[in-house]
Formats: structure tokens, C-alpha cells, sequence
């Protein structure tokens, strides 16, 4: 056995191991459950070094997204020749390159943003980043990469700080009860830049964009994966900010603003999870919902412990969703697209969260492994 896959085999056997062994799935399409899945174990890469990418290989990773290298570093979107570069040196690790993430549109804080134009619905300057946003999608179908993934954010990712975890590992964890904007862990203003923006000044900005990029998604057969915004917050908002694409009726009103099969979500099962009163219960029919209407692009495969306005990032085992029933319904529902690990664990020896995601990859080529070999779980 080569060295390559006898490690592969060794951490889906480790993952496999601390699997529930209580499987059981709300009546799932029996023929669908028959047929092997096309899920795919992705991640996000960290680096385009050759033994970064190749140590991604060893872990039974396919398929990866990020950013590509843009020589200039004022420029808004990579040209064809920086995506082709990007994507042969995946490719000649062993990779495939199939879900970009362009310089702007992140999961970012508006105040430290550089290009917060579409966000703060500034013109004339929203129309150049839109326009940009537009040329890197005729760019990515030029160079055969087929989605790309965004974020429409103003108050970036809220954590109330870290607590003690497994061993010696910590979890990131929001309260927002104990966390008012005067609280979280580094000071911010009451309000950002942004000011005062209510749900209608929300969609009307989110809408603005849609109308004008979608269309050339749709003319280029490029898929855009719009991430949720992590995590929810009440209606009434924070840091004067109604976050509407943080609860599943925003996420159900955010896909039929165009009718598209090129527009869609970067499904965040974690950040979705985040939004619900019993994740443990209600995701699995949130899966559904988006799964079977194909607005799932792809998933970044993360469990927390809790509910909404309170909860801890865990490792998968151990949170309030169960992974072995949310796999079932991703091959349900006909998923064919990546599972990435997201917001990995810390400890002190692992201060990059780098050991967590080995974990997390082992755990996840178990999973795809056991929903495809043993399709009658659950269901039989």
C-alpha cells in the first residue's frame, strides 16, 4: 500500500471510529439513499504551497476553494491567466480548484473593510465593485472554475470570546445575552460605519446586487454561493444592524430574489444551525429545503453545541447536530458538491487549528465512505 494511502486509510478508520453508532434518519428517499453520492471531502486551503496542497492529498481532500494570487493587489478579481496558474498548481498536487473566493464580499468587519462600497450602497462606487464582482465571473468560466463564494456582511463573524474544550482545546462561543457591542472581545462602536441599516435598507442593497450579477452568472454558468451571515441576530439588530440573512426565512427570501439555478448558498451548516431554536431537530429539514430545490453550492460541514443567541463551536462528534443523520439527507436530497470543515478547534499546540481539521477530515471521508457502502442505514 503507498504511503499516500495507507495515511488516508488510517484517519478515515480513526474518524470512523468515534462515529455515533445510533443511526437514524426521518424516512430519507429510499432510492435516492440506494445510489452512491457524488459528496466530495473539500476544504478551503490556507496556502498554495506544493506541500501544504500535497498534505491535503494525504488526508483524501479532492476538491479545494480559496483565493488565487492576484499580482495586483488593487485589482478586485484575478485575470484568467492568475486563475489557470491557481488551478494548475492544484491540479499538479493532485486537486481540484472549483470554488474561488474573490478579495472582497468577505465575512468581514465594515469598519476595516477596503472595498465597502456594495455594502454601504455607496455610488457611483458600488457600481465599479459590481462590475468587478462580474468580471471576475466571465474570468472564472474562461478558466473552467465553476463557482465562486461570497459574503454580503457588515458586522463580520460576532464570538463573545473562547471557552475550555475537549483536552486542552478551546471553543470559540457567542452569548448574546452577555454580549452586548460594548462587550464582544475587542471593543467595537455602537454602531459601525454602516450606521442605522433595517431590514428594507438590507434588501434593498442585497437586491441591487443580484439584479446586476446574476444575469451574468446565469449567461456564464458560473454559480454563485452566497455565505450566510454568522451568526443571526434579533430583528431589531445589533450594533444598529438586522442582519436578515441570518434566519432561515431571510436564506428562503434571499434565493427567490432571482430565479436562477446559478444562484444559490454556500451552506454554512454551522451558521445555519446557529439560527435555529433545536438544531439537533430542525436542520435536517432546512438541508432538505434548500438541498432539493439545488440551492446547496456547497457546505461547510461544522457542528456547534446549543441554539440561537447561545452556542459553542465543537468538534462534529460531539455538537447538537447529529453528522451521520445530516450526511444521510445530503445524499437525499442528490448533493454532489464538497463537505469543508470550517472554524477549526484551537489548543496550544495547535494554535492554527491545523491538527483539528486532520481530525475533521478524517471524520467527514468516514462519513461519505459509510453513507455510500452501507446505503440501507436508516432507512431499511
Amino acid at each position: 500500500m503507498r504511503r499516500r494511502d495507507f495515511l488516508s486509510a488510517s484517519v478515515s478508520a480513526v474518524a470512523a471510529a468515534a462515529l455515533p453508532r445510533s443511526i437514524t434518519a426521518a424516512e430519507p428517499d429510499k432510492r435516492a439513499m440506494a445510489k452512491p453520492s457524488e459528496i466530495k471531502l473539500g476544504h478551503e486551503y490556507r496556502s498554495l504551497d506544493d506541500d501544504y496542497l500535497k498534505s491535503l492529498v494525504n488526508y483524501s481532500v479532492l476538491n479545494v476553494g480559496g483565493p488565487p494570487t492576484i499580482a495586483d493587489k488593487s485589482r478586485l478579481y484575478a485575470t484568467v491567466d492568475e486563475l489557470e496558474s491557481t488551478r494548475d498548481i492544484c491540479k499538479k498536487n493532485g486537486l481540484i480548484y472549483d470554488l474561488v473566493t474573490p478579495p472582497f464580499l468577505a465575512s468581514s468587519y465594515i469598519d476595516t473593510e477596503k472595498h465597502p462600497a456594495i455594502m454601504l450602497a455607496q455610488s457611483p462606487e458600488r457600481d465599479r465593485d459590481i462590475e468587478a464582482f462580474n468580471t471576475y465571473i466571465k474570468n472564472c468560466a474562461a478558466a473552467g472554475i465553476p463557482a465562486i463564494k461570497y459574503n454580503m456582511s457588515i458586522l463580520g463573524v460576532l464570538r463573545s470570546g473562547r471557552e475550555p474544550g475537549r483536552g486542552d482545546s478551546t471553543y470559540a462561543y457567542w452569548d448574546l445575552a452577555k454580549t452586548p457591542p460594548s462587550k464582544l472581545p475587542n471593543p467595537r462602536p455602537p454602531l459601525t460605519r454602516a450606521g442605522h441599516v433595517d431590514a428594507d435598507m438590507f434588501w434593498e442593497r442585497i437586491t441591487y446586487f443580484l439584479d446586476r450579477t446574476v444575469p451574468v452568472a446565469n449567461e456564464y454558468k458560473v454559480r454563485m454561493a452566497c455565505h450566510p451571515q454568522d451568526p443571526g441576530v434579533p430583528p431589531e439588530g445589533y450594533e444598529g444592524v438586522d442582519r436578515v440573512l441570518g434566519t432561515v426565512d431571510g436564506l428562503k427570501r434571499f434565493i427567490s430574489i432571482q430565479e436562477s439555478p446559478y444562484h444559490g448558498l454556500n451552506f454554512c451548516q454551522g451558521t445555519v444551525s446557529e439560527m435555529l431554536e433545536n438544531p439537533g431537530e430542525e436542520i435536517f429539514d432546512v438541508i432538505r429545503y434548500f438541498g432539493s430545490r439545488n440551492k446547496i453550492f456547497n457546505v461547510h460541514f461544522r457542528n456547534i453545541r446549543g441554539h440561537r443567541n447561545l452556542f459553542a463551536e465543537v468538534y462534529p462528534d460531539e455538537g447538537s447536530v447529529d453528522f451521520v443523520k445530516a450526511i444521510q439527507v445530503y445524499k437525499e436530497v442528490g448533493y454532489s458538491h464538497s463537505l469543508m470543515p470550517d472554524h477549526p478547534q484551537m489548543s496550544p499546540n495547535d494554535p492554527g487549528g491545523e491538527k483539528s481539521f486532520i481530525f475533521d477530515f478524517g471524520y467527514i471521508r468516514a462519513l461519505i465512505q459509510s453513507v455510500n457502502e452501507t446505503p440501507h442505514l436508516g432507512g431499511a
